[in-house]
Parts: C-alpha cells; structure tokens; sequence
C-alpha cells in the first residue's frame, strides 16, 4: 500500500494548483478598472507593456525608430543611433542604453530600456488604471495555469513512481493507474475549462486590459501605414515585422555575459 502516499501527494498537488487557479480567476474577475478606463485610447507603448511586457516596449521603440530612419538596426545585431534627441521618454532610454559611442549590440540595448525608469512608470500607471497586473504577480491566471500545468505533469510522474514499484499480486496496476487518472483528470478539466473561459491567458494585462488591446487591433484598418504596421509589432511582437533586414537585426540570439559576447546556436 506504499502507492497510496504517492497517490495522496497527487491529489494535494493537483487539488491545491487547481484551487489557486480558480481563486485567481475569480480574483481576475472581480477586478474594478479605473472609472476612466472605458473611454481611454491605449498609445502604442502601453499595448505593447500590456501584450508583451517591459521588453515589448523596447522592441516597439527600436522598431519605430528604426522605421524613422533615427536609428540603424543593422542585420549583423547591432544598432547604431543616428539623431542622438530622443522625442520622448522611451526614445531616451534607448539612446541612453546604446551609450555614447552611439553604437551596440541590440540585446543590451533591448535590456537596459525595458529596465528604464521610463518603461517602470508606464507599468505603475497602468496598473493603477487597472489596465495591468504588478509585475510577477504570483496569484495571476497566466501563473495559474502554469502551476496546474505543472501539477499535471507532476501527477503522471508520481504515479508512474507508484506503478513502477513491486506490488502484491492482489493489487493490480490498471487499477491504481486508474487511481492516479483521477487527480490527472482534475487537472486537464481545470485546464480545458480555463482555456475555453478565460483564454488567451494574459501575464501583463488585466481583463480590462484584454479588452482595450483588443479593441485597437480592431481599430486598425489594415492598411500598410507606420500606425498598422507598429500596432502589429506592438501586439504581436518582432515576429510581425515582415521587412527581412528588420527581422534579421532581432533574430540573433545572443547573452551578454560580463565583458563578453556569447551566441547562442
């Protein structure tokens, strides 16, 4: 009957991921947005905080000066900064993290603006409107459903431990495996139910937050002007940028370790 510990500690696993998702969903949905929240217009840069997080933000002003010609962002991974006077405070930041030499490598750049004091007001008014979730909010749905995910796989584990164990003749495997394909039931339930509910699961916007995103996506009318085209960058990502030599200068994947380079293959 030693299987039977393994079978409680799923159970407690799946029980405790599954009972922190719905408190977070129903925490989510009982959240009240700024009274001004339902006539705000979201600029660029909260969409991209609220769809992608402080690194968004960074993309989005590299990609929007860059598509200014006042910024080079060169195939090779490196930018090169050709009108040093920011417009705003973003544009600053990046400036800034390029340094004085007025040329680096896009990753820092990349890293050093989304930690900006710029990109960190941003977050505060936005989560003051309600419009975002604090940063590494434990409780959030997006967590949630990582832990019951997590738990998920945690349960298949455990009860391949307790199969894998010598049994007495009397207890036969297919059913303890059944045992264990109660609390992995859970678990896909919760998980099916939360997609079909509360998808796409948002780590940076709240349901309010969601909706306004949303709403500006719908806004744009398709046209190939910046304003589409950085919409696109901001709510999806680099990935959107459909101009070659653009995609390129994000695609190296690089990790600045001390006072050296190292690439990632």
């Amino acid at each position: 009957m030693f299987w039977v510990l393994f079978l409680l500690s799923a159970w407690a696993v799946a029980g405790l991921a599954c009972l922190r998702l719905c408190l977070a969903a129903v925490r989510a949905a009982a959240v009240e947005p700024h009274a001004a929240v339902g006539e705000h217009t979201l600029t660029l840069y909260e969409a991209a905080f609220l769809s992608g997080g402080p690194r968004r933000v960074a993309d989005l002003t590299l990609v929007s000066m860059a598509r200014q010609r006042r910024l080079l962002l060169a195939h090779t991974g490196w930018a090169t900064v050709v009108d040093p006077c920011g417009r705003d405070d973003m544009e600053r930041s990046v400036i800034g993290a390029i340094g004085p030499g007025g040329q680096s490598r896009i990753a820092p750049v990349r890293a050093a603006a989304a930690a900006a004091d710029a990109v960190r007001s941003l977050a505060d008014r936005l989560v003051g409107a309600g419009l975002a979730v604090p940063d590494g909010d434990a409780g959030g749905v997006a967590a949630g459903v990582r832990r019951v995910r997590v738990a998920a796989v945690t349960v298949c584990a455990l009860g391949l431990v307790a199969l894998a164990l010598p049994l007495p003749a009397t207890e036969p495997r297919l059913l303890i495996a059944l045992w264990f394909a109660l609390p992995l039931a859970l678990t896909l339930g919760c998980l099916a139910i939360t997609r079909m509910e509360i998808h796409p699961y948002a780590r940076w916007a709240s349901p309010a937050g969601q909706r306004l995103v949303g709403a500006l996506v719908r806004q744009a009318d398709g046209t190939a002007d910046d304003r589409t085209f950085l919409t696109s960058v901001a709510v999806r990502g680099v990935h959107a940028i459909g101009e070659p030599d653009l995609r390129a200068a994000f695609a190296h994947r690089e990790r600045y370790a001390g006072d050296h380079w190292e690439r990632r293959a």
